[in-house]
């Protein structure tokens, strides 16, 4: 049995059942609420490693769910909607969610989602504390503390969030290939996610940059990626 447990939020009855069922052939344990109270509450009693979350539920809206989880849970939250505009996913990436999967979706794209989630969970519980800090202009990030400071201010930062800005941080100067940011963040480099790091990326820099249309620390080389830039 997998040791991972996943916390299915999802009101419609035949999609919910595709879900657990994918979840139960591939050895998932898993647990289910089909409203927004429900999702919290069973968030709160069984701490679970996942969440998939539908934004369109019948009580509470779900970005209005990542929020109050948010309040005291950094587990990954993978949205799964069929809200397909760019503002949507901000909305719901902005409140916290960690990645979107916008439905119609494929069974195999679902468990490679939960996958990279899996590798990037258990490279966050394995990984040997640093004890150094980055530091660029205003910027500080604190390795130990896995916390980011804006001119002394902390950033709150999703858990993708905090993995692109170290990922940029490291690699100070160089510009990092949409690809090899994908392979190095997601554990792939498949074009379709290309979008889904954009949307990342425009909601880094509105927490990092005062000027999101004129940045000061992350550049875009339209159709090839980013760099950190040094700030002196």
């Amino acid at each position: 049995m997998n040791k991972f447990q996943i916390l299915v939020v999802e009101d419609d009855a035949p999609v919910r059942n595709l879900i657990t069922t994918t979840l139960k052939a591939h050895n998932y344990r898993f647990i289910t609420a089909t409203n927004g109270e429900g999702a919290v509450m069973e968030a709160a009693s069984h701490n679970p490693d996942i969440i998939l979350l539908d934004l369109g539920l019948p009580d509470l809206d779900g970005v209005e769910v990542i929020t109050r989880i948010r309040g005291w849970s950094n587990v990954p939250i993978i949205v799964i909607s069929a809200r397909s505009e760019d503002s949507d996913k901000i909305d719901a990436l902005d409140a916290g969610a960690d990645d979107y999967l916008t439905k119609p979706f494929s069974v195999d794209e679902l468990l490679a989602r939960l996958r990279v989630t899996q590798r990037r969970l258990a490279l966050i519980r394995n990984n040997t504390v640093q004890d150094s800090c980055y530091e660029n202009g205003q910027l500080c990030i604190d390795y130990a503390k896995r916390c980011v400071y804006m001119a002394d201010e902390e950033l709150h930062l999703t858990p993708m969030e905090y993995k692109l800005l170290c990922l940029l941080a490291k690699n100070t100067g160089k510009v990092l290939t949409h690809k090899y940011i994908l392979t190095n963040v997601w554990g792939n480099s498949l074009e379709s996610d290309v979008g889904s790091l954009r949307v990342f990326m425009a909601t880094l820099r509105k927490k990092l940059e005062k000027t999101p249309g004129a940045p000061q620390y992350i550049q875009t080389h339209i159709g090839v990626g980013y760099r950190m830039i040094r700030v002196e």
